[in-house]
């Protein structure tokens, strides 16, 4: 087996379903990950040890979802020098803006590059540890290359039903 190249936390086991889509295109792209739960608040150390040792063995990138205080992103990024992913989950009454403020507001030299909320921030998470990982892989890069004419082929397509089928 091959050692992890992205690690993936998640502060909750309930945050499964919403991260899961991070998990397939990972799988998709064929990268080595971790998918596991780990918590800033009620396993600190857990997270810590986690972090250090896949930094050891040559993980490259992190990927952390938390709701509410969502610290995880920032917890690892204290502990690491490598590129940390914070992906902010709404899990409370603030609808994630909470986890948005938290995961996006670090203070200086310990950058956590943030996207978008839920399941859409679990694929952009997932596609930009792919482009971070490609800069020294062109195998990888070709694989996202191949990916991005699927995109524009698949608006294109689109397009064209689009405009046949309202055509005068």
């Amino acid at each position: 087996m091959q050692a992890a190249k992205v690690a993936v936390f998640m502060g909750s086991k309930s945050d499964e379903a919403m991260i899961a889509p991070c998990a397939e295109i990972l799988k998709q792209l064929e990268i080595p990950f971790v998918f596991t739960v780990a918590s800033a608040h009620r396993t600190p150390e857990r997270t810590a040890q986690l972090t250090e040792r896949l930094e050891a063995e040559g993980c490259e990138v992190f990927i952390c979802a938390a709701g509410m205080a969502a610290h995880l992103a920032g917890a690892v990024a204290a502990r690491t020098i490598k590129p940390v992913i914070g992906i902010p989950v709404a899990g409370s009454p603030l609808c994630g803006m909470d986890a948005l403020f938290a995961t996006v507001q670090m203070p200086p030299g310990f950058p956590v590059a943030t996207v978008a909320l839920d399941k859409a921030g679990a694929r952009n998470a997932a596609w930009l540890a792919a482009q971070i990982l490609a800069l020294k892989d062109p195998n990888l890069a070709e694989k996202l290359q191949t990916a991005r004419k699927k995109f524009r082929d698949g608006v294109e397509s689109a397009a064209q039903e689009m405009e046949a089928k309202y055509m005068i």
